[in-house]
């Protein structure tokens, strides 16, 4: 059988671009205030891969082990996932601001034989010794900076297979509790072809990567990754003028990132009249994007455009959006109350939308596909498509539909295709609120209110009164302009009634309330936790 090991891709940089810049890791500032950078070539990081993979060799890490990553960004991260790929090891990857309690959780159920990672992680894993139980070696790992390599020694890969697993990569359990998703080699290299294909990236780009994960496509495909100045674990607090000095200093042509951590730079952006030219495209994801921050990015990226790809941790990309279409075509739908298009399906990607469904889905179910227009469950398949959640049967079971070597995955939004065969997004599945009236969806909701010139985001709720279950919207207004005063805050609520009952979508709905800062996620710091948010008016 080929062997497929994820980790080739850096080895073979190593060869066609030994003396490109790979990573380029913040180190402070000179004496003319421009940001000092630890740079490092792709042969350079492919020696420090090649150190680590015999360091973590020699502690009897090997194929198939299970290891724990706990490092932060920089080079350590980066050169030790592509060793642990290369000796055929499973990094375990668990987002390390989900809170204590969830992430001692994910440990104990991922069970993972080694720990690599920082002092502070070593010192979690003896406070805490009972859900590091199943860890019997650590290696302990230095900061963003550290190098391991003196110089370049070829190093042997495992003869990996693409079906073999490669990775645990937890979701965020924004809408329940986090999950190990299962990633094998052959899924990984199906998302860098479809990624390269989708954007036309090209060797010898520049990449700021604003979730550190993302950074681990980049020796695939070529680009030079610069660490951005930015908090992982709380990524809204971004100083903005750092992300600007970086994307104008390295000349940076590509940025992945939030909608959340976008706005502020925009807004940055707009405040010092600064346009970003090297930049050819910004990936937005994590939560839907708003119609007017790709305005406000029109005047900003004078030769770039803005994207949304769309899909989940367990299936990525599943269709992807620009700008262009968004403003000329979807953004007065979206107002409307038809949704958040989330563009065409990607080649090689296959999409249906079936009748909703609370329990698992059986393979039947695929022959129900709904017409174009109607809202339902999306389900996709795909080469990039996982199969299974680790360690629990019953998650896999209710979330995948097995048709013979094809696995589809409920993603757990709701949606429709359009009659152009365009993706329309009308929201999670869990967060839709039934009542004797009818089925209510967040985005469709949100983006009738959303247009109003003082509100930031708005959710959609499941309230009760009098016994009912009724929608209701809870609104944030943008930072400065929430009431003064009691009679400021009835003022803004009429406005926004008054945009709902003119559209159908939302005229049904009454109830209505401000809110100075939602809950959202910590990956993305993105997406609404609209069941805490139900929580928290419940009996108002």
């Amino acid at each position: 059988m080929t062997v497929v090991n994820v980790s080739r891709f850096l080895d073979e940089k190593a060869q066609t671009q030994s003396e490109v810049a790979a990573l380029m890791v913040p180190r402070g500032r000179d004496s003319h205030g421009k940001i000092d950078y630890l740079r490092l070539s792709f042969r350079e990081l492919a020696a420090e891969q090649n150190e680590w993979a015999r360091r973590l060799r020699a502690k009897g890490i090997g194929k198939g082990s299970r290891v724990l990553l706990m490092v932060k960004p920089g080079l350590p991260l980066i050169a030790i996932c592509f060793a642990l790929f290369k000796i055929g090891a499973v990094p375990v990857v668990i987002d390390p601001g989900m809170g204590l309690k969830s992430f001692l959780n994910c440990v104990r159920r991922s069970q993972p034989e080694f720990l690599v990672g920082i002092s502070l992680a070593v010192w979690v894993s003896r406070v805490f010794r009972k859900s590091f139980r199943s860890v019997r070696a650590k290696v302990k790992v230095g900061g963003p900076l550290d190098r391991v390599a003196s110089g370049f020694a070829e190093e042997a890969a495992a003869d990996t297979q693409r079906d073999d697993l490669a990775a645990v990569l937890f979701t965020s359990g924004s809408t329940g509790a986090p999950k190990g998703v299962c990633y094998e080699h052959g899924m990984f290299e199906a998302q860098v072809e479809a990624i390269r294909r989708q954007y036309q990236i090209e060797p010898g780009e520049v990449d700021l990567p604003m979730l550190p994960i993302f950074a681990l496509f980049n020796p695939a495909l070529g680009m030079t990754t610069v660490v951005p100045e930015i908090n992982p674990s709380k990524p809204a607090t971004v100083d903005p003028q750092k992300i600007v000095q970086a994307i104008q200093q390295c000349g940076v042509t590509n940025s992945f990132g939030s909608p959340a951590l976008w706005a502020k730079i925009g807004v940055y952006c707009d405040s010092h009249d600064i346009e970003l030219p090297s930049l050819k495209r910004i990936l937005m994801a994590g939560a839907p994007v708003p119609p007017t921050l790709m305005k406000r990015f029109k005047r900003i990226l004078t030769n770039g455009h803005v994207h949304s790809p769309y899909g989940a941790t367990e299936v990525l990309p599943v269709s992807s959006v620009v700008d262009d279409e968004v403003l000329e075509i979807a953004a007065e739908r979206s107002a409307r109350g038809e949704g958040t298009c989330v563009g065409r399906i990607l080649e090689g990607v296959e999409a249906r939308i079936l009748p909703l469904k609370d329990e698992a889905m059986e393979v039947g179910d695929l022959q129900r596909a709904l017409p174009a227009g109607e809202i339902g469950e999306i389900v996709v398949t795909g080469p990039s498509v996982t199969k299974a959640y680790d360690q629990l049967p019953e998650a896999t079971r209710l979330s995948k539909i097995v048709d013979g070597e094809r696995v589809w995955h409920r993603i757990g939004d709701l949606g429709y295709i359009d009659a152009d065969g365009r993706l329309w997004f009308c929201g999670r599945k869990v967060e839709r609120v039934e009542t004797v009236d009818g089925v209510f969806y967040t985005d469709r909701c949100e983006g009738v209110v959303n247009v109003h010139e003082k509100i930031f985001r708005s959710a959609l709720i499941r309230y009760e009164t009098d016994g009912q279950v009724v929608p209701a919207l809870v609104l944030e207004p943008f930072a400065g302009m929430y009431p003064k005063s009691s009679d400021e805050e009835q003022a803004l609520l009429r406005e926004v009634r008054s945009l709902a009952a003119a559209c159908e979508v939302t005229a049904d709905i009454r109830h209505f309330f401000l809110h100075k800062g939602f809950p959202v996620d910590v990956r993305h710091n993105a997406k609404i936790h609209r069941l805490t948010l139900a929580k928290e008016f419940a009996g108002r």
